[in-house]
């Protein structure tokens, strides 16, 4: 009996559609797992869905490119100074847990200065150890951060001498407040005390575009995305090692990836192990992260960056799969070595070169993955891939793993350029 060869192709055209269905079901599933505890945090957070579905991507175009937009600028209206009447109290704040929180905690503090009509009082910046204590300029250019401020909050180096910090009244609001909030939350508090300290605390971790506020949305743009600028010294050791990783990767153009891959954080969720019969996966470990990039069309001898502060032996299996793999102190100039004892400025520098390296992969979900992926939208760098396991038989296209933060445009920064 004869083959009808058109039944043959509908047939094979039939299973890979439904390998590509469970692989999807899978990766919903991940989307909607937990990450971590945050600090002061109450619920846990969603990994976002990710794009599935899609032409299949040519070879480093696909690979390396998402889905830029050319010429994005800045499109924030610029709040008026005498929108708010002004008040005679101070807001204080601290900067904790490194950048992807600093540009939370940053927005959150101007949006209640500016709805108090208060003074904002430059914050300091607190490690995870105790008396891990620094100065704003030790990290950030105080220049920048004042004059992005002119027309928006008032600003001050230091509180003055006859306001006691003992008697400020602290303050714990959710990321991205809202002025609903501060008006029955914060400024009873605010007019009784005449001063408070805020903390900023994490219901979620959820940086998509919400329904339009107005002032709220400005302010938080340009509080997010055109306050904070490393100060001189820093920016230069964080662009010599981002050029460092562009002179290793000859072969790929200068080009090269960035994943967020922290053992401890691994360790902590239980992904250190590996087992291709697990349907539910909840972060990605090294092997998988190589096998991953592998099967999605990325070669031997593309340069990766991993975030994790020391060689680790579990990182070995991705240098097996990718010799060119780097952590910090593969990169970083002989001189500045001893400049890796500070965790912050290690933190500084993984925000950083994750933001701009020409691929982003989050190995894990979290406040940095959402962070970043603001960094690189207004930066035009959205090639942001979330891992998954592929299953041998399905196809393996980049753009069915472009985080949907870039192909559904639903990241909060999405609001703040065009």
């Amino acid at each position: 009996m004869g083959v009808d060869l058109r039944q043959v192709v509908a047939g094979i055209l039939t299973i890979t559609m439904f390998v590509m269905l469970i692989h999807m079901i899978k990766r919903d599933h991940f989307d909607a797992v937990v990450q971590d505890k945050f600090p002061g945090e109450t619920d846990d957070a969603d990994f976002e869905n990710t794009k599935f579905g899609g032409t299949h991507v040519t070879k480093n175009i696909g690979l390396w490119k998402g889905d830029a937009t050319d010429n994005i600028k800045p499109c924030w209206a610029e709040p008026y100074g005498d929108d708010v009447e002004q008040t005679e109290g101070f807001v204080t704040f601290s900067l904790t847990n490194g950048p992807e929180y600093h540009m939370s905690q940053i927005a959150d503090a101007v949006i209640v200065a500016r709805n108090l009509g208060a003074t904002l009082v430059i914050p300091d910046i607190r490690g995870t150890q105790p008396g891990d204590k620094r100065n704003f300029e030790d990290i950030y250019d105080v220049e920048v951060f004042t004059k992005s401020m002119e027309g928006v909050v008032r600003v001050v180096k230091d509180l003055p001498d006859h306001i006691s910090k003992k008697n400020i009244a602290a303050v714990k609001v959710p990321n991205r407040v809202t002025e609903d909030y501060i008006a029955t939350h914060v400024e009873p508090i605010y007019k009784s005390k005449g001063n408070v300290r805020l903390a900023t605390y994490f219901p979620s971790v959820n940086m998509r575009k919400a329904g339009k506020n107005g002032d709220t949305d400005s302010i938080a743009c340009l509080a997010m995305y055109g306050s904070l600028e490393l100060q001189p010294e820093i920016k230069d050791l964080v662009n010599s090692m981002v050029e460092r990783l562009r002179t290793l990767s000859r072969k790929s153009d200068g080009q090269f990836i960035a994943v967020d891959l922290r053992v401890e954080m691994l360790d902590k969720k239980g992904c250190q192990g590996s087992d291709d019969r697990e349907k539910e996966k909840s972060c990605y470990n090294a092997h998988e992260i190589a096998k991953f990039l592998r099967k999605i069309g990325f070669q031997k001898d593309t340069t990766i960056y991993v975030t994790e502060s020391r060689w680790d032996g579990s990182l070995d299996s991705l240098k097996d799969l990718f010799p060119k793999t780097y952590i910090k102190e593969g990169i970083i100039a002989a001189d500045k070595k001893k400049k890796l004892e500070d965790l912050e400025l290690e933190k500084v520098i993984d925000f950083y070169i994750s933001s701009e390296s020409d691929v982003f992969v989050p190995a894990i979900s979290g406040l940095l993955y959402a962070n970043v992926a603001g960094k690189r939208i207004g930066n035009g760098k959205t090639q942001i891939l979330v891992p998954a396991a592929i299953d041998s038989s399905a196809s393996a296209s980049a753009s069915n793993f472009l985080s949907s933060y870039i192909s559904k445009k639903n990241h909060f920064a999405y609001s703040c350029y065009c």
